[in-house]
């Protein structure tokens, strides 16, 4: 599992410009991304100090529009086909399956059907590509998700994400504290 090493060591290490340092932000944590401009922001205060490129709907399934509440985390996910035409004949995907789609984490905004996941087709991103989620490269996703996960009441060790990401088993974590989501042109 060299790539979740590889994805651990940046989400727990790196941190990316933009990136509040403690003490130069503060106040709650909101996010909002613009179809139009296939980017997602996070904020903290309302200021924003992070930008994500990401791919979003296509016009035959779109990103839903409006206001939601991001309170569930899924790490490692395993993946079973929608029942949707577009997935006529596909077989599940288990948690660190080449071909799982969700790759390293999903964030739930409306459940069950959309959420933020990760991909290894990091061409789609600034496109519209998607049955309606939001994708990101899977190091900004597992970024964002640790990052959600501490500023919102459900932090934990650098052992835990070790765990999580690199044995395979799959981690269901509920936000004590939602972050706002506004999706919109």
């Amino acid at each position: 599992m060299q790539r979740a090493s590889i994805l651990f060591f940046l989400s727990l290490f790196l941190i990316a410009p933009g990136v509040p340092a403690a003490g130069k932000a503060s106040g709650p944590v909101s996010m909002a991304c613009s179809t139009q401009k296939k980017i997602l922001v996070v904020r903290v205060g309302g200021t924003g100090v992070k930008t994500y490129t990401v791919a979003v709907g296509t016009k035959v399934k779109p990103t839903p529009m409006g206001r939601f509440t991001v309170r569930h985390i899924v790490w490692n996910p395993g993946w079973v086909p929608p029942d949707e035409k577009w997935a006529k004949g596909k077989k599940p995907a288990k948690p660190g399956d080449p071909k799982n789609p969700m790759k390293v984490v999903k964030i739930f905004f409306q459940e069950p059907d959309y959420y933020i996941h990760g991909t290894d087709d990091e061409d789609s991103l600034g496109g519209r590509a998607s049955h309606g989620c939001i994708r990101m490269s899977e190091s900004d996703v597992a970024e964002l998700a640790k990052y959600l996960m501490e500023h919102n009441g459900a932090q934990q060790s650098a052992a835990w994400y070790q765990k999580v990401i690199s044995g395979g088993a799959t981690a269901d974590v509920k936000l004590p504290q939602g972050v706002p989501f506004v999706i919109g042109r």
